[in-house]
């Protein structure tokens, strides 16, 4: 088993991003999952698809009264308890239709029956192809897509050395606190990515195996930025990084994305809202509009007036080198932060037909 992919999973666990590890029977993707929640000190909640009912999900119903509540099962009411527990679904694929649909809520959600499951409570599941399954299936694309899928196989090399020395865990990436403040900058990445290439925000497969994997969607691509930012913070690496960002949006628009992700040499957000001269105008356009998006996120993540008047200041710069265009996208969202009573800045005259046409003033 890749050293990468485990570190991949213990990311995604530890920034609440559910993950679905698929291969083949044997190749030990239980006890990796028990072991990684033990290193970060979390329950594990194992959860077999294939033996479980609906009502193991969506709640069982009980007559109180003159109405119906719908009783959780003991094992999300032991999540109360741990609230940092990992939920491990075990042989989805092989989960009834109706089964897999009451998972989905679960995933979700975060709902199981009445039980609302705390904010920190983690979803792993794991699932063999479903040519390797008993009564297997391939995987609803509404669940499919909120998964970040991971190939998990043993390597040749990791087997033999546990067998001679013992299984010992390797150590894991730990995720700092602090890591949301790196999703700043990834987010104002990815939206410079996507307005530059439109067409890649989405692309629903149109063969029923695929739609059971990883493909782009906006909740996907959200997703994305944030398992970069995580891996990032916690200093994982760029292959972990590549594992989870094309875990969520597949293989070829993660790499396209992280490519330009490497290039992109953006400037400081608080630096530019300091001096919007610095804004560096003549750049290729992804790279324009990140700069921006970044100044916008910025803007949003600690919103005062003289914040949002100075990134209408950054805004004209762009606009005064004819690079109006490129500038009314990050404008359009500026006009959303204002607050009552802030006023109108003149910087925003030149946006003044875009904004009209939107319909925003």
């Amino acid at each position: 088993m890749s050293h990468v992919v485990r570190d991949a999973l213990a990311v995604a666990v530890q920034i609440g991003q559910p993950a679905l590890l698929w291969g083949a029977p044997g190749e030990g993707k239980s006890r990796a999952v028990e072991q990684i929640a033990e290193q970060l000190g979390r329950a594990c909640e194992v959860v077999v698809g294939s033996v479980r009912e609906a009502a193991d999900f969506a709640g069982l119903p009980v007559r109180v009264g003159d109405s119906v509540s719908f009783a959780p099962p003991r094992w999300a009411q032991r999540c109360l308890d741990r609230p940092d527990t990992v939920v491990f679904l075990d042989e989805l694929t092989t989960a009834a239709p109706q089964v897999q649909a009451a998972m989905l809520r679960v995933v979700l959600e975060r709902e199981v029956g009445d039980l609302r499951l705390p904010e920190q409570v983690a979803f792993v599941a794991a699932a063999n192809p479903p040519e390797l399954s008993a009564g297997g299936d391939d995987l609803a694309p509404p669940l499919a897509n909120r998964f970040c899928h991971l190939e998990w196989q043993a390597t040749t090399a990791d087997w033999v050395t546990g067998m001679l020395s013992g299984w010992e865990p390797v150590e894991v990436p730990v995720v700092p606190a602090s890591w949301t403040a790196d999703a700043v900058r990834w987010r104002a990445l990815l939206a410079g990515f996507i307005s530059a290439r439109p067409s890649a925000l989405r692309d629903v497969p149109t063969d029923v195996v695929a739609q059971g994997r990883a493909w782009p969607s906006p909740r996907s691509w959200d997703h994305a930025h944030r398992a970069a930012a995580a891996a990032e913070a916690a200093g994982a690496g760029k292959e972990v990084r590549h594992v989870l960002v094309a875990g969520l949006v597949g293989a070829g628009p993660a790499i396209e994305f992280l490519r330009f992700a490497d290039t992109a040499d953006l400037p400081d957000p608080e630096a530019l809202l300091t001096d919007p001269g610095t804004l560096p105008t003549q750049v290729r356009v992804d790279l324009l509009l990140a700069s921006l998006a970044s100044v916008v996120t910025a803007v949003a993540g600690r919103l005062t007036e003289d914040r949002w008047l100075a990134a209408w200041d950054v805004l004209a710069v762009a606009c005064d080198a004819g690079r109006a265009d490129l500038a009314a996208v990050a404008a359009t969202t500026l006009v959303d932060l204002r607050e009552p009573g802030w006023p109108a800045p003149s910087s925003a005259a030149a946006f003044a037909p875009v904004l009209r046409a939107a319909a925003l003033v």
